[in-house]
């Protein structure tokens, strides 16, 4: 697209923030079009598809337990705990100087089973459908029996006559890498210049082809996309544009629902509930937000966190333009030290859903998230990648604006969640110079 200066200027007109978001400053960006949910339209799945991909999950139990051990404490289930962060939350306001009201918790799809992160959510939910898909064709299953045919010689032959391709930054292809290849499929990964090179490695030791580009995710996916629908039995998972990887992260909202109740922390018009989601594309925490307001209605604020580098749902929801704008169209290079959330272009699928569903967005500095990350290695003991601590910032930016006034909530009786999204597979040589960056900068 490119604009001239002249339409650029024209915009910082139009839109306040616009400046401050040039510049590359921190911004809280409220969400004008956040509607109530007797006022939702158009939403491409419904509260029924999430109780139906929840179903999946569970057919898909008994394999997951067979292939990977390390989902038999679950039940063969992917998913996280929910914890509380007293310390961190104190560690945060002595950091920010402020006091947050509230409880604060952390959401620890860091270590998510198997891939580490929360692309686990939904990258495993559609391979799993799409395998589903082809054995119940071809009658190698029935949804009555159980699944651990997957994990048979036979189910792996079967798959091998079939392709999967995807573009990543990386956590999203270590996610369908993994278990595409555990499947049996000839699996892909086209690969964006900033994605890590520990995350490359592993994949291809997993046995998938990797593709490198010079370029930005964008051009990972189109490339991936072109070349993986031109093969006779080729699948491509669309991270921009994908309804099985929306309803994959929604399925953990139903889980959370249950956690809450379980911790007996109320989510009601007196107890609000802030949820801070780390935003690259937009289909992760899209997805995560259509299932919280599907559980928690209007008693429920999403808040996405961007890399002041790569606003680019921010751009996309603020102009109104969604996919329709990059943030290289306004001169901001896409480039962050958060590689998972190294996007130009939000999602063309879940900007449409989280355009009405979302409270708020924040932006951050690169450098912001190496102390975050450091002092929640030390307060909880629990071990992030930079872009996981993104949501770390949101309460304190969100606290300073009118927000909790002009929607009539009680900051002294809400609950905090900070979703930690990746850093399992972190190998301990990168962490440890992570939490190094951070230790020099908290001095």
């Amino acid at each position: 697209m490119g604009l001239t200066k002249q339409e650029i200027h024209k915009w910082t007109d139009e839109y306040p923030l616009m400046a401050d978001l040039l510049d590359l400053k921190p911004v809280v960006w409220l969400n004008p079009k956040r509607r109530e949910m007797d006022q939702l339209q158009g939403l491409p799945v419904t509260i029924d598809d999430l109780e139906e991909a929840e179903q999946l999950w569970l057919r898909f139990a008994p394999y997951l337990m067979k292939v990977f051990p390390e989902t038999i404490e679950t039940g063969g289930i992917i998913e996280s705990e929910l914890r509380p962060a007293d310390r961190m939350k104190a560690q945060l306001e002595t950091y920010y100087g402020e006091q947050l009201p509230g409880k604060l918790f952390i959401k620890c799809d860091n270590e998510l089973p198997v891939a580490g992160s929360v692309k686990a959510r939904g990258g495993f939910f559609e391979v799993l459908r799409h395998a589903e898909s082809l054995a119940l064709k071809e009658g190698h299953i029935t949804r009555e029996e159980a699944y651990e045919w997957f994990a048979t010689d036979e189910a792996k032959k079967f798959f091998g006559n079939y392709s999967v391709g995807v573009g990543s930054t990386g956590n999203l292809g270590l996610s369908i890498g993994i278990l595409s290849a555990e499947l049996g499929f000839k699996v892909s990964v086209y690969m964006s210049a900033d994605a890590k090179a520990w995350k490359k490695e592993l994949l291809r030791k997993k046995g998938v082809r990797v593709v490198e580009f010079n370029g930005d995710f964008s051009e990972a996916v189109t490339a991936g996309r072109e070349e993986t629908l031109h093969l006779p039995n080729g699948y491509f998972v669309d991270d921009e544009k994908s309804r099985e990887l929306f309803l994959g992260y929604g399925v953990a909202a139903i889980r959370l629902k249950h956690q809450l109740e379980q911790r007996d922390i109320p989510v009601d018009k007196e107890h609000p509930l802030f949820v801070y989601l780390p935003c690259g594309v937009g289909g992760a925490p899209g997805g995560i937000a259509f299932g919280l307001r599907h559980m928690f209605g209007d008693h429920v604020h999403p808040v996405f966190i961007e890399p002041t580098h790569s606003p680019a749902v921010l751009l996309g929801l603020m102009t109104g333009l969604k996919s329709g704008i990059c943030v290289q169209d306004i001169g901001i290079d896409n480039r962050t030290e958060a590689d998972g959330l190294a996007v130009g272009r939000a999602s063309s699928f879940a900007s449409t859903s989280s355009e009405q569903l979302i409270s708020a967005i924040a932006t951050v500095e690169d450098e912001e998230l190496f102390p975050l990350l450091a002092m929640l290695k030390d307060s909880e003991g629990v071990k992030v990648e930079p872009s996981a601590a993104a949501g770390f910032a949101g309460p304190f930016m969100l606290a300073a604006t009118n927000y909790a006034k002009e929607h009539g909530v009680d900051p002294e009786k809400a609950a905090h969640i900070v979703w930690l999204t990746g850093g399992a597979l972190v190998p301990e040589e990168e962490m440890a110079g992570f939490y190094a960056r951070g230790l020099n900068k908290l001095k």
